[in-house]
């Protein structure tokens, strides 16, 4: 049974209860990750913990490196990840407080923030039709329905670049299009985790309506932060409900998300190449 791996977002940059806890820091062959990882045991799991933007929230949504982020996260053993995002809504009854699990990703980032471990001489083409795992977001629901918070499952995340909030024609645009929710960072995650082959579901903590609600201010960070705070408290207890209902027999696809996937005639693959992606490829090509 693989770890369960959980990323904290704007806010969340430590869970209370973790036992035997551990600071593990890692290198990886995409330079470092954001900070140390926190490891040890969750309700009788497995668990490993990484604040997304460091800790302290020093790096910004631009400048997290993904790959290294996620690259860390397998090589600790984690199948199952679950990323926890501030978010702001596009929708009416989407409100400040709600949690959402979204289960499509659209991407308006405006540079390559390495969204993909296949370059450099290999080539995959990962199926992305259903970028969540639909097993783990329902275990994701169930263990928020258990709690206080009101959640709404399913919706879609408008992937932004950020670091600065949307204009009002961008928030009416994305309205328009029919996007839920709008966030900074979870689509890379969610595309380097399935080509890894783990299990993935974001638990979006909605902090604002963005800038389209006629009837309220535009965002501010302080709007955000202060929603935020009341928003972690629940995120954990999330967590910490949701820890013990997993752990039974998979049926999703996530774990042979690579089967057909890798298109380059192996003996052309570089040597470095296989051994870099080793823990990722392994299984299907030797180093």
């Amino acid at each position: 049974m693989g770890k369960i791996g959980i990323i904290g977002g704007s806010g969340l940059y430590a869970i209370e209860g973790i036992r035997a806890v551990k600071r593990v820091s890692l290198t990886t062959p995409f330079g470092r990750p954001s900070d140390k990882y926190i490891t040890g045991t969750l309700g009788g799991r497995q668990v490993v913990f990484l604040p997304r933007h460091g800790l302290g929230h020093r790096i910004s949504p631009s400048e997290i490196n993904y790959r290294a982020n996620l690259y860390g996260m397998k090589k600790l053993g984690v199948d199952t990840l679950i990323s926890v995002s501030a978010c702001g809504s596009l929708r009416e009854e989407l409100r400040p407080l709600d949690f959402v699990i979204p289960d499509q990703f659209v991407d308006r980032t405006n540079q390559a923030r390495g969204m993909t471990f296949f370059e450099k001489g290999i080539v995959a083409h990962i199926s992305f039709a259903e970028p969540v795992c639909s097993e783990l977001a329902k275990a994701v629901y169930e263990a928020t329905a258990k709690t206080t918070a009101r959640v709404h499952l399913g919706g879609t995340y408008l992937n932004m670049e950020g670091p600065a909030f949307s204009t009002k024609a961008e928030s009416r645009l994305y309205r328009s299009w029919g996007m839920d929710i709008i966030g900074m960072t979870n689509m890379a995650e969610a595309k380097l985790a399935r080509e890894m082959e783990v299990c993935y579901c974001t638990l979006a903590a909605v902090t604002d309506y963005d800038c389209w609600y006629q009837s309220e201010e535009a965002v501010t960070l302080e709007m955000v932060i202060a929603n935020l705070n009341k928003n972690t408290h629940n995120a954990k207890n999330i967590i910490k409900t949701l820890i013990p209902l997993l752990g039974g027999r998979k049926t999703c696809g996530c774990a042979s998300a690579l089967k057909d996937a890798i298109v380059t005639d192996r003996k052309l693959i570089p040597k470095q190449v296989k051994e870099d992606l080793k823990i990722i490829i392994g299984k299907y090509i030797k180093a």
